[in-house]
């Protein structure tokens, strides 16, 4: 939500990224928590249960942990209510929504619930309201009690945005390891890129089970089920397409990476490009240590994302003004061809 360019010749290994709106959210989850008094421990409790007594958003709570998912509008809603009302701290509700989200997004919840709050668009506030509420439903709900006005939540100074990343890098030559994370399981896109660069994938992999999203608690089943579910289908399609053995890895530990790599004869691993996020955060992590080890680890952005990306920079509307000529570029035209 990588700027276009020929693919260069010599890779650098994953550089961990700098602070960033995604680390300062990560880094204020377990201090909020840690900081709730007893009253806003009880009200935190009776909030993530579905048990404050709020008409709504104690299904919606009760919703999201049963079924993994929650409509746009009674996202909005709860997330007004969490901050307005109940007066929690927003990163504990957007941990709440990724530990149980199915289409949890690290990005698009993160800026969501900053959105709500009035940290994103700085200074403008979404409040969740007894009457729209209740005309949106249709009358199923209709809460009482709720906070009437959204007065911004005070923060850290605005993060200016990241820089795009960095244009299609070439795979490196030979054997390499394809390895892959919960952001990216379709590999196969990437099959003309490694050919081209004359890369053989000799072994397929990826962590057995996702990355877990949060500090103060596990993923909820059913995020864990889904995820682990979504990489074996993913591992497997890779391992047919490019006709290799495939192995269901203990996590991203650079120990585990390198003895998987190694076993198989590899001299690098590549892997789909993972912005920021748990995965992205694991792949720095074990990125020095597998450089170290003679083991670069090479990110592959595909080209459509390195044209697209850098016009993703204000939302979708924005963007979708540049989608025309996007497809153009990648001569795809109303044909679909």
């Amino acid at each position: 939500m990588a700027g276009s360019g020929s693919p260069t010749s010599s890779p650098e290994p994953a550089a961990p990224t700098p602070p960033s709106v995604w680390a300062r959210y990560g880094a204020a989850i377990a201090p909020a928590f840690e900081g709730l008094s007893a009253a806003d421990r009880a009200t935190y409790d009776d909030a993530v249960a579905g048990r404050t007594g709020i008409d709504g958003f104690d299904d919606w709570a009760r919703e999201l942990v049963e079924l993994g998912y929650l409509h746009n509008h009674a996202r909005m809603w709860f997330a007004s209510i969490w901050i307005f009302t109940l007066r929690l701290p927003w990163q504990l509700g957007a941990d709440f929504f990724l530990r149980h989200l199915l289409d949890g997004d690290p990005a698009s919840n993160t800026l969501s619930w900053r959105w709500v709050a009035g940290l994103q668009t700085v200074g403008k506030t979404y409040l969740a309201t007894t009457q729209n509420i209740d005309f949106a439903t249709e009358g199923r709900f209709r809460p009482t009690g709720l906070a009437t006005e959204a007065i911004p939540v005070s923060d850290d100074a605005p993060v200016p945005p990241p820089a795009a990343p960095p244009g299609v890098v070439a795979p490196p030559r030979g054997p390499v390891a394809l390895l892959l994370h919960e952001d990216d399981l379709h590999a196969e896109s990437l099959a003309a890129q490694l050919e081209e660069a004359g890369a053989e994938v000799v072994a397929v992999a990826s962590p057995a089970a996702g990355e877990e999203r949060s500090p103060i608690g596990t993923r909820g089943p059913l995020v864990a089920e889904f995820t682990a579910h979504a990489l074996a289908d993913g591992r497997d399609r890779a391992a047919t397409a490019f006709g290799a053995p495939a192995s269901a890895l203990d996590g991203m530990r650079a120990s585990a990476l390198i003895e998987w790599a190694r076993a198989h004869g590899a001299t690098a691993l590549v892997t789909p490009y993972a912005p920021v996020g748990p995965a992205r955060a694991k792949l720095d992590a074990a990125s020095a240590e597998l450089a170290a080890e003679g083991l670069p680890l090479t990110m592959l952005l595909r080209e459509w994302d390195a044209t697209a990306w850098p016009h993703a920079t204000r939302g979708f509307f924005p963007f979708r003004e540049r989608i025309p000529a996007l497809l153009r570029t990648q001569r795809i035209g109303r044909d679909g061809r």
